[in-house]
């Protein structure tokens, strides 16, 4: 077998392993062309040194110099490489001295050439070194050559007996090439020792890195760049050896269709060979560490290497030496006392696959006894793989359940969960199902799971096997996960409610923690009226509550229902929690009451609730938890303004948390109302919106109202009254529905502006009683400010009224509100309508009034809003005066004419355009045309094909 089989990449092939294998080729072809020279390339199977060498012969002017190429194989005849390439070769006539004659027998096809054969001398060794001569004798007379012999660890006695020779005293135009494995660079078969004058050039190949496999795997894929997940994954697999890239990037259909999603590629045939012809090289004691290692799988020491394999120490290390020395094994990388693996997964799969199927339980099983005695701290997981696979399931269990255990004591949520679905997914008898189940039911609400939890909850509550305490349990958590994490809503609600009965039962305790869970309200909920009730119903369960944490979780949730109805005992709720909460309990009741303070419009108490979640937070490693604290933060920082570097941060969190649906909405809801307000993207804007609609599971308040109130906005801005009244009649039928008043502050200002647009001004009055009815005895600052925002856009169509000081007093009255409230979008959203009115009405004041706003917008980048103002002002006549130093951008478009030609390319006329992007038609006009001249195109339908995307 070759050591470094032949590869598939020609020469010259645009892969990232050239440019390095080009690098050494001109640095050993230079050392070469000084003759005599020896050239010695090292490495490990597969690492490319056949390569190099065939890189190195293209360089080499065949008209004038020979290259001969010889390859040791294993058990060769002697002599039997060189004889092979020998017979092929031409020697200068006159140039053979008389000893060559003895290689007439070795070489009869050159009989004709050589000088008669010397008479025998009757000693086998003198035999042996006469032939050596006289193969130096026949190599010096072929002139300026290159001799390569390949694979010299594989030669026989007679040929490392002619290279040793070769090489001490070489023909003065002789280039000598050759090639051995080895893992480090002093692990040639014989020392070399060359003469003083001889120029010596050693290079030893090493792997690739895991970013040199990468661009090899782009030059294969034909100068596609990878993923570098995908590159760190692939040198993974095969250790970043050229050979085996190469093989398994060829021969694995379209490997960039699943870059991290399948576990490995397939095992290439030319690869398992290589490995298997490796293992049938190694003496009997070596194939069993070897198969030993392979089932381990992990690097492992010598005693455990040994007690798989069933061996003493000294036969262990002796039979290590041999993998080593074959490079079947290799020393683990930053190892500490020594351990050993098979290089790379896919020889550690194959050496996997050698070992005799009956074999293989016997060494799991051995496996994981030894891993029990011999390791600290135990590798749970690992050892329950090993009990899996040794055909004990039920032992697999009892390890996966322990390594549950220990994750969900230090906190890891998220490994616990994975650990205790295995656990289930095992088969483990009733008892043992039931009591993993309700662990797994606990630990996974901070674990972010996807919906393989749900699913193996439901599985065991179908089976009838729990009695009613651990059944209303596990249904209370499943409810929870469903609520939480799975965006389905009243489901979930309904889920929970049927754990009541069960829990009552048992335990009045949890079945009011159920119902004070099911208290908390939602705008795809119930009717805050039946959230009343069930808190009631919980309320009335607390005295029989045992237990601190019990308690304290029930009236943790009490504070939060409270809180977010808007109830006025609700701060005095959250005063009387206990200080006794956990990291976990105190980061979820924080961040609840947080995203409670900032809906209903108390600033300091969000400021508090929040970095005490974080606090919380940052102690326990709770996916769920972070997610949760995070988007919470978020909301509150758009709240307040405070959008610098914040749609960054919330496309992140879009990418992170599309496993939890009201996270991903809320963050979902945070891009789309930040690429509306700071980039004026009105369409990208809509999608983002809508998929934060669709996504939201209950909704505490935020994203169904403020989607749809950017929606109105964006439709009332585009001269669309009827439109925009429609984009808010979902949110709030939801308002009316539920009677969540208290969480209308974003909607009802927009709403009711859309309802006078469209000549509707009954329906707007009913609306803003509606809404003052419904936060009447509510603790609800946001929504009291909403309603004086309502009243003041009322008074443009009832005119002023007695005792109101003016027209213009409800408009300050509402500045102050919101200013107070730390909301600088909405006060300044006040000030624009207030200026409007003015100068629709011809009032002075007007124009300065509109300008506070456009400042106001200008303090937090809201542009599209700004746009929105000086189109209002040249609407009344009023110019604005644009800022010098404007950026220029040459015959690139600029962001705007982009913009323009993007909506132009999807057939919009001028008219709408500017409807849509708050633009003048004039400027609009001046966009399109200028768009035309620097895309090159005569007319509108050919812009989209020069946009590009």
């Amino acid at each position: 077998m070759d050591a470094d089989p032949p590869t598939s990449v020609p020469a010259g092939a645009p892969t990232g392993h050239t440019a390095l294998l080009d690098g050494l080729r001109d640095d050993l072809y230079a050392e070469l062309d000084h003759r005599p020279a020896l050239v010695v390339i090292t490495g490990a199977a597969g690492v490319g040194k056949s390569r190099l060498v065939r890189e190195l012969l293209t360089r080499t002017p065949p008209s004038d110099t020979p290259a001969l190429v010889a390859r040791c194989r294993e058990s060769d005849a002697p002599f039997a490489p060189l004889v092979e390439v020998l017979a092929r070769c031409r020697p200068r006539a006159g140039h053979l001295p008389p000893v060559t004659g003895a290689l007439r027998g070795l070489l009869p096809e050159l009989a004709g050439l050589l000088p008669p054969a010397p008479l025998p001398v009757g000693d086998p060794r003198a035999e042996q070194h006469r032939l050596v001569r006289a193969l130096c004798g026949l190599t010096a007379s072929l002139g300026r050559a290159v001799f390569v012999v390949e694979d010299v660890q594989w030669a026989d006695e007679g040929t490392v007996a002619f290279l040793r020779t070769l090489v001490s005293d070489p023909p003065p135009h002789l280039g000598l090439v050759l090639t051995a494995r080895g893992e480090d660079g002093d692990a040639f078969p014989f020392p070399l020792r060359p003469p003083p004058h001889v120029v010596l050039a050693e290079r030893h190949l090493v792997p690739l890195s895991a970013a040199g496999t990468g661009a090899l795997a782009a030059g294969l894929l034909g100068g596609r760049a990878v993923p570098e997940e995908f590159a760190e994954r692939l040198y993974r697999w095969t250790g970043g050896l050229p050979y085996v890239i190469e093989e398994v990037v060829r021969r694995w259909p379209e490997p960039m269709a699943h870059p991290t999603g399948v576990a490995e590629p397939p095992l290439p045939a030319s690869v398992r060979r290589l490995v298997v012809e490796g293992l049938r090289r190694l003496p009997p004691d070596a194939r069993k560490v070897a198969s030993a290692a392979a089932v381990l799988d992990d690097p492992a020491p010598v005693h455990l290497l040994g007690a798989v394999a069933g061996l003493g120490e000294e036969e262990t290390r002796r039979a290590l030496a041999a993998a080593l020395k074959e490079g079947v094994l290799r020393a683990a990388e930053g190892s500490e006392g020594g351990a050993y693996a098979i290089p790379y997964a896919l020889a550690r799969r194959a050496a996997y696959e050698a070992v005799a199927e009956p074999e293989r339980p016997v060494l799991h099983l051995r496996a994981a006894r030894a891993l029990a005695r011999h390791t600290s701290p135990l590798p749970l997981v690992r050892i329950a793989g090993h009990h899996q696979l040794a055909g004990r399931p039920t032992e697999a269990v009892r390890w996966l359940e322990a390594a549950a255990d220990r994750a969900a004591g230090a906190g890891d949520a998220g490994a616990a969960t994975d650990h205790y679905l295995a656990a289930l997914r095992g088969g483990p008898p009733a008892v043992v199902r039931d009591r993993v189940a309700l662990k797994l039911a606990r630990v996974a609400l901070n674990a972010r799971p996807g919906p393989q939890v749900p699913a193996a909850l439901r599985q065991v509550l179908d089976r009838c096997s729990l009695g009613p305490g651990p059944s209303g349990e596990i249904r209370l958590l499943l409810g929870l996960l469903l609520r939480n994490q799975s965006g389905s809503g009243l489901e979930a609600l309904e889920e929970i409610a049927r754990a009541v009965p069960d829990l009552l039962a048992v335990s009045p305790g949890q079945a009011a923690r159920a119902l004070a869970i099911i208290a908390i309200p939602s705008l795809k909920g119930w009717p805050l009226g039946e959230h009343r009730r069930l808190l009631a119903e919980a309320e009335r369960l607390l005295p029989q509550v045992d237990g601190d944490d019990l308690r304290a979780a029930v009236l943790a949730n009490r504070a939060t229902a409270l809180a977010l109805m808007g109830d006025p005992s609700a701060w005095d709720a959250v005063a009387e929690l206990p200080d006794t909460l956990s990291g976990e309990a105190a980061a979820r009741v924080h961040a609840n009451l947080a995203g409670a303070a900032t809906a209903l419009g108390h600033p300091e108490r969000a400021r508090a609730c929040q970095t005490r979640a974080w606090q919380a937070v940052r102690t326990h490693h709770a996916p769920y938890l972070e997610a949760f604290v995070e988007t919470t933060d978020m909301l509150t920082a758009f709240t307040r303004g405070r959008w610098t570097g914040l749609l960054e941060r919330a496309e992140r969190a879009e990418e992170q948390y599309r496993d939890v649906p009201d996270f991903h909405a809320e963050a979902l809801l945070v891009c789309g109302l930040l690429r509306l307000h700071t980039k004026g993207q009105t369409d990208v804007a809509r999608r983002l919106l809508e998929r934060a609609v669709r996504t939201t599971a209950l909704d505490t308040g935020i994203v169904l109202t403020s989607a749809a109130a950017a929606q109105v906005r964006v439709h009332l801005a585009a001269d669309r009254p009827a439109p925009a009244v429609q984009a808010m009649e979902g949110a709030l039928h939801h308002v009316r529905r539920t009677g969540a008043w208290v969480w209308a502050s974003a909607l009802a200002p927009p709403a009711v502006q859309a309802l006078l647009r469209a000549g509707r001004a009954g329906e707007a009055r009913l609306l803003v009683t509606e809404l003052a009815d419904g936060i009447a005895r509510r603790d609800a600052p946001a929504a009291r400010a909403a309603l004086l925002t309502c009243r003041a856009l009322l008074t443009g169509t009832a005119g002023p009224q007695p005792g109101t000081g003016g027209a213009d007093a409800p408009y300050l009255t509402a500045v102050d509100a919101w200013t107070e409230l730390e909301r600088p979008y909405e006060a300044a959203y006040v000030r624009e309508a207030w200026g409007l009115r003015l100068l629709a009405a011809g009032a002075a004041g007007g124009r300065t009034v509109l300008h506070e706003a456009i400042a106001a917008y200008q303090d937090i980048d809201a542009v599209w809003d700004v746009l929105r103002c000086q189109r209002g002002l040249r609407d009344h006549g009023q110019v604005t005066v644009r800022r010098p130093g404007a950026l220029g951008y040459g015959d690139h478009l600029s962001p705007r004419e982009r913009a323009v030609a993007r909506l132009a390319s999807l057939g919009l006329s001028n008219r709408e355009i500017a409807r849509e992007l708050v633009l003048s038609h004039r400027t609009v006009e001046h966009h399109v045309a200028r768009a035309l001249r620097k895309l090159g195109v005569s007319s509108r339908t050919e812009i989209g094909s020069q946009l590009g995307p």
